[in-house]
């Protein structure tokens, strides 16, 4: 059994948990999110929380107790508060650009680095060289 599988993972008010065949949906006011979940591990709602637990007690099944508790919460979380990550990026003539649906990075290659945003996925460029990048 596994530390962090044991947690319960509480479920906030405006978000809800569906159990499913293989994966779990989880529902909440910033999106939707459905995650895997290995096999040999299920999932049980009690109220508001959600356990964690494993079909049969073999240790092969531990490590992926815990992994699948943590990827469960980590999409609560994202489904509520959802995740912010801000990039700064550090060198003479480094900037980045927003066209449309791809970023275009300048830094110090002889072509520019292009990346396709991904769907969900929001990107501001306050600055051109401080890039904040959301989503669920």
């Amino acid at each position: 059994m596994s530390r962090i599988g044991k947690k319960p993972i509480p479920v906030p008010k405006g978000v809800t948990v569906a159990v499913k065949d293989g994966a779990i949906e989880v529902k909440g006011p910033k999106g939707t999110v459905t995650q895997g979940i290995p096999p040999g591990v299920r999932f049980a709602q009690d109220g508001d929380q959600l356990t964690a637990s494993l079909e049969r007690d073999e240790k092969a099944l531990g490590k992926f107790h815990g992994l699948a508790r943590s990827l469960v919460a980590n999409a609560v979380l994202g489904v509520t508060e959802g995740f912010k990550k801000e990039l700064d990026i550090v060198g003479v003539g480094y900037r980045a650009e927003l066209k449309g649906k791809q970023i275009h990075l300048a830094l110090g290659y002889s072509h520019p680095v292009v990346y396709d945003v991904p769907k969900g996925i929001e990107v501001a460029i306050e600055k051109q060289t401080h890039i904040t990048v959301t989503g669920v």
